[in-house]
């Protein structure tokens, strides 16, 4: 079977072969419900209570501060609305380029009498103090800001705006779905700067489909989304998916081991990688600021995103015009627009992701085959001209 190389890890990586084996025999002989009071069930507990305490010790909090949802949208969906439900409607803050599960239930509470602020980002993508500031003054009552941007995989300071927000009171969330097992991640830390609640998820690394977790400041009243038999402290109701829950404690346990490395690797080949492409022309977004070390967003003058990314992965290479959460939308992504991109240049974006195999051989013959492709189109464009 034809199978390209992956260069899509933003969107989701492939389960690690230790994940996998952790979590098989859940699905079949140890199968009993977490809620049960017999040896099975007392087992699945047994079984989440550790994965509690993994996914705690890689993001730097207490495992009763971990909340286990289906994945990043819905923990996102559980702060975002779950503390809407608890507090008179007012202002919410987000940024600009906030992640569709975050930016739709925002949109949301509008039509239920909130006000939705977007704080502007700069051309780099990082969040424009002055303006964050001014939404600030508004004084809302929720704001989240992502920590690590899902396209262009820009950084922003969330323990310094976190500060910035404690005077107006508001609960302050931020979703770190790209940030975990790629940059150090401590939600102490970020808690005493006024962070409240963050968002991971496992299919980011190398953990299976199907489990995530709002990681959540004991102060932080929420009213839950999913009613039913009081699961997760009553925040999540629902059979919890043992399986997926086990394969992701076991993948943030396997982060420890491998972070520094794979960053290590990964800025390398970025930095071969961006300077290929700026020999072809292109323009990198986001270069100006600091970055996750495996994500390059770039497009080429003249050559449409979409049209390039299904050349690519017939040339053999796996990669993304842009978030796979907003793929279906034919508009220019919504992280250049705001960061002032000509849409006809955000038209052309390209993400590369790379994951802890990528090698510089795939590196390299990446560009080779984007030059080639390039070559293609622009000739065909000629013709056709």
């Amino acid at each position: 079977m034809f199978a390209p190389a992956y260069l899509d890890h933003n969107a989701t990586t492939p389960v690690d072969a230790r994940v996998l084996e952790a979590m098989l025999p859940w699905f079949s002989r140890r199968h009993g419900n977490a809620s049960s009071r017999h040896e099975y069930g007392r087992a699945a507990r047994a079984a989440i209570d550790e994965a509690r305490a993994q996914v705690a010790t890689a993001v730097g909090a207490h495992a009763t501060e971990v909340v286990f949802t289906s994945g990043g949208t819905e923990a996102n969906n559980l702060f975002v609305r779950g503390v809407a439900a608890e507090v008179k409607a007012g202002v919410i803050a987000i940024s600009a380029v906030e992640h569709p599960s975050v930016r739709e239930p925002a949109r949301m509470l509008q039509r239920q009498g909130w006000r939705l602020r977007e704080a502007a980002v700069d051309a780099a993508g990082r969040v424009a103090t002055a303006d964050f500031s001014a939404a600030l003054a508004e004084r809302p009552a929720i704001v989240s800001v992502m920590l690590a941007n899902n396209e262009t995989g820009v950084l922003q300071d969330v323990g310094t705006l976190a500060e910035m927000a404690r005077p107006s009171r508001a609960w302050f969330h931020t979703d770190a779905v790209q940030a975990l097992g790629r940059i150090p991640l401590e939600f102490r830390a970020l808690n005493a700067r006024g962070v409240h609640a963050l968002t991971v998820s496992a299919h980011k690394i190398g953990g299976p489909k199907g489990a995530g977790a709002l990681i959540v400041d004991k102060r932080l009243e929420l009213v839950p989304q999913i009613a039913g038999g009081g699961q997760e402290r009553g925040l999540r109701s629902g059979t919890e998916n043992v399986p997926a829950i086990v394969g992701f404690g076991v993948a943030c346990q396997l982060i420890a081991e491998q972070e520094s490395a794979v960053a290590a690797l990964h800025g390398k080949l970025r930095g071969e990688l961006e300077c290929g492409l700026a020999e072809q022309g292109a323009t990198i977004f986001g270069r100006d600021a600091e970055r996750l070390p495996n994500t390059v967003f770039f497009a080429l003058p003249g050559i449409d995103g979409e049209t390039l990314v299904g050349k690519l992965d017939r040339a053999g290479f796996a990669v993304a015009s842009g978030s796979a959460c907003s793929s279906v939308s034919p508009e220019p992504s919504h992280v250049l627009m705001a960061m002032g991109v000509a849409p006809e240049l955000a038209r052309g974006a390209v993400r590369i992701s790379l994951g802890r195999d990528t090698t510089e051989q795939e590196a390299r013959e990446f560009l080779l085959a984007l030059a080639a492709t390039a070559f293609q189109l622009r000739r065909l464009a000629a013709l056709a001209s």
